[in-house]
Parts: structure tokens; sequence; C-alpha cells
């Protein structure tokens, strides 16, 4: 478990340890899987909202965010962590190997956690578990309007390619493919 120590001042008069760790979501774990779906499907309607529209965006959440999606994907392998800090959850994100790389499915963190360097922490960890999945790169979609995109740049994230793929109900992803390779 990759663990991390912040400082928090309080008025200047203590010191507060913070702690950004990783738990792992298990298929079996029920009431977890709820809470992920929950706190998933709160920060993807917040962030992709203006971006998708909320009835694209219902969809998807539905289609992908819902617990009996979770605990599906869990059963195929697909790895779920929350992101906690401070003793609380305020991000996840989800990977597994795809060809030759690790995908990166979902990374997500509270709007009031952005900007603090926890993506670097999670790339980090994602890298290490690549490794020991005898792979060394890490590849993801990005939708060509989320300025998220400069964020996995600065990571040493390279743009491959770009995909439309058709999610159904009239809908599309239009993504970006973004990859980064490693020793």
């Amino acid at each position: 478990m990759d663990k991390r120590a912040f400082f928090c001042y309080d008025w200047g008069w203590k010191v507060m340890k913070m702690e950004l760790r990783f738990e792992e979501l298990f298929k079996g774990d029920s009431a977890r899987i709820g809470e992920m779906s929950r706190l998933a499907s709160a920060i993807v309607k917040e962030y992709y909202d203006p971006l998708l529209g909320a009835e694209q965006n219902d969809y998807m959440v539905a289609m992908f965010q819902s617990a009996e999606s979770i605990a599906e994907q869990l059963g195929e392998n697909k790895r779920y962590f929350f992101v906690q800090y401070g003793g609380e959850d305020v991000g996840f994100f989800c990977f597994y190997p795809h060809d030759d790389a690790m995908y990166l499915s979902k990374l997500y963190l509270r709007r009031d956690m952005r900007g603090k360097g926890f993506s670097r922490k999670i790339i980090e960890f994602i890298k290490g578990e690549s490794k020991k999945a005898g792979l060394s790169a890490i590849e993801l979609n990005v939708n060509k309007e989320n300025v998220s995109k400069y964020i996995y740049e600065k990571l040493g994230f390279v743009c491959v390619r770009s995909e439309k793929n058709d999610i159904g109900h009239g809908f599309y992803m239009d993504d970006y493919v973004y990859r980064l390779d490693f020793e």
C-alpha cells in the first residue's frame, strides 16, 4: 500500500498528520461497493454533466458506476481503489491489464481534493502494479473536451490516437488515447 504524509497547520498552533491511502475494493464487499457507486456517481455527475450533458452522463453513470456494474467489473479482474485522505474517501480509480499496457479506466477525485498532487501518487502506484504484472506502459482515454488531458500530459503521458466509440442509445465517447511508457 502506498502512503504519503501530508501536514496541515491549524492556526499555527498544532500540526496534524494526514495520510494519503489507497484501499482496494473487493467483489464480496457489497457495502463498500455501494459506497463506491455513490461516491463515483456524485463525482462523475459533478464533473461531467457540464461537459457531456446530464442525459448522456446519467446513462454513463448507470452503465459504468452502478453497484451492479462495479461488482461485475470486479468479477472481470478490474481493480478498484478508494482514495482516502484524512480518513475519508475522497476519490477512486480503476485499472486492469489490457493488451500490452495497464489500462487506467477511471481516476476521479472530489473537487476539493484536486490540485494536491494526488494524481501523481496514483499514477506512481499504478506504475508499480503494472511492473508487478510485467507491463511497462499505462494507457487511458480522455474526452477530447476534458481539461484533465493537460494533467496527464504534465505527468508524462503522450497522445497516441483519437477514438470515437458508440456506447449505445445514440451516445458516443469522443476521446484521445494517452500512453505513458516506462522502464
